[in-house]
């Protein structure tokens, strides 16, 4: 439960952090939202005069003298427009003044003195100012000397506490002539702040040059354009949220918390530029700029204002302060407000926490599916609000926290469903055995009824005299016994990946070759035996030695085509082997008793190893069958027989005389058994031949 609560944590975190990799995406989203549906122009009162190529191209290459830019105003104050706002600076005073060219050209006195009567251009200028609502504008330097503002002919009315702590900081300033800037009605910075993509999605309508609060040129053009003398300022009641609003004359602007309006973008419009030659040459219908917030700038590239716009491409930056002047006059402006991180966070924590708890407990599809439609509904949301409301809620952040909340909890819930299916498949094994577990898994679709044709090896184990034992002892000990002897023979045959068929009492049978094919199945049954019996024979001799009766194990094994595949019914499946050979290998087990050997081997079994050390018992006709089955015993280390060696010439040379030559094999059966009384084969042929039955062939009356 921890890991969605640290996943919805991490997204808080990155929301409140916020990365360049979370702005780098937002924004990107915030410019395809106006790409999209960028802002339906509105035939504002807001016009640009465009020094544009064609105007360069016309009147004369950039600076024009200072004299035609007071002939421009003039033009523009007989049009009547409300104010009018130059987008670029006038540092330097003009090269083409009268007293400047005295300075370059070597002039007779009479004609310097004439030239020196002539009025200067800038104070020339300084008169077109002083007759019109002229707005000039200065740059901000983030590190520079302050060198002090133009003349401030406004004053701030706070409402809450003081908003510089909030605005962006500027160090310099390069402000236009005195001589102009003391003419015009208001100055203003010329400042743009773009993203560190450098595309302009914000205006600042105030600033901040060291503790001085400094309105922008959009802030002053709406000031003087209105004759209003005050910038209202308001920041939030609540201490260290930043500023809410800027009010100047009859409008109250919504800010960011940094003095910034969001720009909602309109595509290229025609209508909002005019080029300045036309104005110069009064092919301006009077009615077209009557009224109207004008600012002069220039589109001409090689006047370098060109700035990124998140329309994509670029723009002149006077047409950014236009269009901001647009938003403001029509009233429809892009809001980010300052509650948006608030349910930003929101979103992220219920969002996060319900679909990391629902990734931990339902399947990967459902939480995937849930997952999906959060993120499409977060991504909806802010689209609607965008398009409905014009807010600007940002659905990146809050949907990477709430697919981190998904991706963890669902690597945290695939670690435990695997972790409960070993415990499942460890558990299960304990039941089935675990190569039939292991395929099961690794082949469901053969989960089904019916069977296969399949040669396969089988083990049957008994533990003769465990009933006497169970009445001899307490029946807690008796179990206990038993289960360490079981969960031995069960690990021999594990260990020679044998798969256990059942348990029967005291019994165990085992089969090789299925469910997995095993070329090698007959070797791997017959070590399998002589393993499990070593282990039985030295465990009943322990428990002997320290007073308990354990009976001795006896072994059959035996290999053949059978059906293997899954039996029972609908309801529930035995995965099992049928046919005669799974009857014959447990045949084999039982005749140990009638032949006082522990261990029988069909030829079928034998066929298929290779090194082994047997001695033949004899051809095997069993109880209800009317083949004969050759037999063989092993003779391998660990399943010594008093006085017989592993290698046995001498039962093998008596074993040949019992079909050539009857006589002959009855005499070497009674030196073997003078030599090897406990020899339970040289008994049991003995025997025969004393009864007049000769030949290998035992035909057995009893199970």
């Amino acid at each position: 439960m921890l890991v969605p609560v640290m996943a919805v944590s991490m997204g808080v975190a990155l929301l409140l952090i916020d990365p360049m990799l979370t702005q780098t995406l937002r924004q990107a989203v915030f410019d395809q939202y106006q790409r999209v549906y960028p802002r339906v122009y509105q035939n504002a009162p807001v016009r640009v005069i465009d020094i544009d190529e064609e105007s360069l191209s016309r009147i004369g290459q950039w600076p024009w003298p200072r004299t035609r830019i007071a002939e421009l105003v003039d033009h523009l104050r007989q049009a009547g427009v409300a104010a009018i706002g130059f987008d670029f600076l006038f540092a330097e005073a003009d090269r083409t003044s009268p007293k400047a060219i005295l300075d370059v050209w070597q002039l007779p006195a009479a004609t310097r003195r004439s030239v020196e009567r002539l009025p200067d251009h800038d104070d020339l200028l300084a008169a077109a100012f002083k007759a019109g609502d002229v707005v000039l504008g200065f740059a901000l330097e983030r590190e520079g000397p302050d060198t002090g503002l133009p003349a401030q002919k406004y004053r701030y009315v706070n409402m809450g506490e003081p908003a510089q702590p909030y605005l962006h900081p500027f160090s310099g300033v390069v402000p236009s002539l005195p001589v102009l800037s003391a003419a015009a009605a208001g100055n203003g910075s010329l400042t743009f702040v773009p993203d560190n993509d450098g595309v302009v999605r914000r205006v600042p309508l105030l600033l901040r040059l060291g503790d001085t609060l400094v309105p922008s040129l959009v802030s002053e053009v709406l000031r003087v354009g209105q004759g209003a003398k005050n910038y209202m300022v308001r920041t939030s009641a609540e201490q260290g949220v930043g500023m809410t609003e800027l009010k100047v004359g009859q409008f109250a602007i919504p800010t960011t918390a940094a003095g910034e309006v969001w720009i909602h973008y309109t595509g290229p419009v025609e209508e909002r530029s005019i080029s300045a030659w036309k104005v110069l040459q009064g092919l301006v219908p009077e009615d077209e700029l009557k009224g109207s917030l004008v600012l002069v700038g220039t589109s001409a590239q090689g006047l370098m204002d060109l700035r990124f716009s998140p329309l994509g491409g670029v723009i002149p930056g006077v047409e950014a302060h236009a269009q901001m002047l647009e938003q403001v006059l029509t009233d429809s402006y892009l809001y980010r407000p300052a509650w948006a991180t608030s349910i930003e966070v929101l979103t992220i924590v219920v969002g996060g926490l319900a679909l990391g708890i629902l990734a931990l407990f339902a399947g990967a599809l459902t939480s995937a599916v849930a997952t999906a439609l959060a993120i499409g509904l977060i991504v909806g949301g802010g689209w609607f609000a965008f398009i409905q409301f014009q807010l600007l809620l940002d659905p990146v952040t809050p949907a990477l926290g709430i697919f981190a909340a998904f991706l963890l909890s669902s690597v945290m819930h695939h670690f435990l469903t695997e972790r409960r299916q070993r415990f499942v498949r460890q558990a299960f094994s304990r039941y089935v055995s675990p190569n039939l577990v292991t395929h099961i898994v690794e082949h469901p679709d053969e989960l089904e009824l019916g069977g296969r044709r399949q040669t396969c090896s089988f083990i049957f184990t008994d533990l003769a005299g465990f009933t006497s034992l169970m009445e001899s002892i307490d029946p807690a000990e008796a179990v206990s016994l038993l289960n360490v002897y079981l969960d031995e023979m069960i690990g021999i045959a594990f260990q020679n990946d044998g798969t256990l068929d059942r348990i029967v009492g005291d019994a165990v049978a085992i089969m090789f070759s299925a469910p997995v094919q095993q070329s090698d199945h007959c070797q791997r049954a017959v070590n399998c035996a002589i393993a499990m019996q070593r282990f039985a024979a030295r465990y009943s001799d322990d428990l002997k030695a320290s007073g308990i009766a354990f009976g001795h194990t006896r072994i059959g094994v035996h290999s053949g085509e059978v059906i293997v595949g899954n039996f029972g019914g609908s309801t529930i499946f035995d995965y099992r082997a049928l046919g005669d050979p799974v009857n014959t290998a447990s045949r084999l087990e039982s005749v140990n008793k009638h032949l006082g050997t522990r261990v029988c081997i069909s030829q079928a079994t034998l066929d298929g190893c290779t090194g082994l050390v047997v001695r033949p018992v004899g051809r095997l006709v069993l109880k209800g069958k009317t083949q004969p089955l050759m037999v063989f015993q092993p003779m391998h280390d660990g399943l010594e027989i008093s006085g017989a060696p592993l290698d046995d010439p001498d039962y093998a040379g008596a074993y040949a005389l019992l079909t050539q030559d009857p006589d002959a094999a009855i005499v070497a059966f009674e030196q073997l058994a003078i030599e090897r009384p406990s020899d339970p084969l040289v008994m049991l042929h003995l025997h025969r031949l004393q009864e007049k039955q000769t030949g290998d062939l035992i035909v057995m009356t009893e199970k």
